[in-house]
């Protein structure tokens, strides 16, 4: 008996979900490890689903891989589990049962979560464990990354002849996260050797056959579809979804409509769902013929809008300063209006707001930000990943583009127990990579889910940039990764020493993007041990220490000296960079104003279009 000599001539009925059932059982620990501690309980839901109609159940191994069992301690038992699970499965089945290896997808919706080799790795030895049993197919389920699909799809068609059922998972529908349509990414999954292509998880019925219907019938392979329940509610601490079994047996011949040749459940889904679809499909053959009306492709277009010369043009073109001027942390707001507007008139092409930074609660950038501009400065606002969620990063860039502020720094940010509420909890659904690519979504006018957005949105995308490590190089190759996911340019933090400039510009001269080398002026010599001490990343030279040391205690000569220090290294760096981006210190915006007018004089002097001849 063959998987798919069998889809030839009928519809399949899959199983529903393994770990609804458990979980309603008062099961909440690792649900592949119960394979060994609880063999029975698997084998009685596979039991359940098989009595309830299931031709095609699959094995208690969606997370059965090294990278999630880690979570547990149980890295070492990929191989003891995964054998266990076909040995249960196979205990419940019938003569005519088909049972599919399940391999789950890892990296759901952060593509730079994992590097691909180690998917590969940890794929690969769970793909022999199935093997290895004797399993009728190969399940691959809820794949958000095509990219990773697509690379165990090219590893399992090597190793197996066995039939390959991929199922990519969408939070829009018709379209994947990074924007492929669904259609296309089937196409594409048939191409690459998959025999079965479809959906499974994050949605329900509606919103599954919405996506099918832009799907026509693949030319060789079959479709596949396990929608979820319904949307989940969330009640005292618990995900819950409809128990609407009814809804599924209503619902079934759509799916046949659709050409959907296996249909099984996912989350929220139970035996009497997938008696729901038994019931209705009984005795329906599958449709051999299927028209689809060619969605008209949608083109999103960019608003015209007044928008300012971009800073990349900038700071190619001339000698460029931007000065960064942090938010109070007090509702009093009159001193950093005056000393952004002051920063303006200085010349300097852009005023940097930092978000909440040290992980401290300040005064919102955005809306210091949006009444800055009002004053004819330019602003650039610093966004992290700490303090938003996916949804929360979102809205905030569609509110930033709507308030007009298109220029944007992508940092981390600093986590939370540095600050003033460490025992905040520090977000991070995104890592500094993917928000930049986000970003950069947007300016496709796709959301993060890959969701049309009605028109693109124009921002101009800074990254940060760390010199002041011990391998230059190595911190040069996170600015190419950077660079990769769609970062413009680059702004350093604070650099203390010729060297120090002279090191990184010759690092970082073959880039191709620019970069504004970032300098701050010293106030004491207790700021200067702070910083060398205490900061990280931080370090200054023995010569910078014993000169602020030699004027400690008195206040204008340190002023002085800290002046003098850096416009020594202005005068440097402008030899070497068309950006400089000097950091304010404790609000002494009257020291960058005077570094700037400097900074702005000495280009002067160079030749105002003059580039450096290092680095652009």
């Amino acid at each position: 008996m063959n998987l798919l000599e069998e889809m030839k001539q009928r519809i399949l009925i899959g199983d529903g979900a393994m770990g609804t059932l458990l979980y309603s059982y008062g099961s909440d620990q690792c649900f592949e490890e119960l394979n060994l501690s609880h063999a029975e309980h698997i084998q009685q839901i596979h039991q359940a689903y098989i009595d309830a109609g299931a031709d095609v159940i699959q094995t208690n191994t969606y997370g059965a891989n090294y990278h999630k069992l880690e979570r547990y301690g149980l890295e070492e038992k990929v191989k003891e589990i995964n054998t266990a699970a076909v040995k249960n499965a196979k205990a419940a089945a019938k003569e005519n049962t088909f049972i599919l290896g399940t391999i789950g997808g890892i990296r759901s919706f952060r593509p730079q979560s994992i590097d691909l080799n180690e998917i590969k790795r940890t794929f690969r030895e769970q793909l022999y464990c199935l093997l290895l049993e004797g399993v009728d197919g190969l399940l691959f389920e809820t794949y958000y990354d095509f990219e990773e699909l697509a690379a165990v799809i090219e590893i399992a068609r090597k190793e197996t002849d066995l039939p390959i059922i991929a199922h990519i998972s969408v939070q829009e529908p018709d379209v994947m996260q990074n924007g492929k349509p669904v259609a296309e990414a089937l196409l594409e999954l048939e191409q690459l050797g998959a025999d079965v292509v479809g959906l499974n998880c994050r949605q329900g019925p509606f919103h599954m056959i919405k996506s099918l219907e832009q799907v026509p019938l693949p030319e060789k392979a079959y479709l596949s579809c396990y929608p979820n329940a319904s949307l989940p509610s969330y009640s005292e601490g618990a995900l819950q979804y409809s128990n609407n079994a009814e809804y599924f047996g209503e619902v079934a011949p759509q799916f046949r409509e659709q050409g959907v040749r296996l249909l099984g459940g996912c989350c929220g889904t139970t035996p009497d769902h997938v008696r729901a679809f038994s019931q209705a499909l009984k005795g329906l053959a599958p449709i051999t013929e299927k028209r689809v009306e060619k969605a008209e492709k949608i083109v999103v277009q960019s608003r015209q809008r007044d928008l300012p010369e971009p800073l990349t043009d900038i700071v190619r073109d001339r000698k460029s300063v931007i000065v960064e001027l942090d938010p109070p942390k007090k509702l009093y707001t009159d001193k950093f209006i005056e000393g952004a507007k002051a920063l303006g008139a200085a010349g300097a092409d852009a005023v940097t707001l930092a978000d909440n930074s040290l992980a401290s609660p300040r005064v919102s950038n955005e809306s210091l930000g949006y009444l800055i501009k009002q004053q004819g400065v330019r602003p650039l606002v610093h966004l992290t990943c700490r303090d938003r969620n996916l949804i929360g990063l979102q809205s905030h860039l569609m509110g930033l583009h709507t308030l007009g502020l298109h220029d944007i720094l992508a940092v981390t940010g600093d986590p939370t127990k540095v600050g003033d509420f460490p025992g905040a909890a520090s977000v991070y659904d995104v890592s500094s990579f993917e928000l930049i690519e986000m970003i950069q979504q947007l300016n496709n006018g796709m959301s993060m889910s890959g969701k049309d957005l009605g028109e693109k949105a124009s921002f101009t995308i800074g990254a940060a940039f760390n010199p002041n490590v011990r391998s230059v190089e190595r911190a040069v190759q996170r600015l190419e990764k950077k660079i990769t996911a769609g970062a413009d340019y680059f702004m350093s933090q604070p650099v203390f020493s010729e060297e120090k400039l002279i090191q990184t510009a010759e690092a970082v001269k073959d880039l191709g993007k620019p970069v504004y080398i970032g300098l701050m002026p010293l106030t004491s010599s207790k700021n200067a041990d702070f910083l060398h001490n205490e900061v990280p990343g931080i370090k200054l030279t023995e010569q910078v220490r014993d000169r602020m040391a030699a004027v400690s205690g008195d206040r204008e000569k340190s002023y002085q000296e800290g002046l003098a220090i850096t416009k020594s290294l202005i005068d440097t760096a402008l030899d070497l960079f068309n950006g400089i981006y000097l950091i304010t210190p404790f609000m002494r915006y009257e020291m960058t104003a005077e570094l700037t007018r400097y900074a702005n004089e000495q280009a002067a002097k160079r030749g105002g279009n003059q580039r450096a001849h290092i680095i652009q």
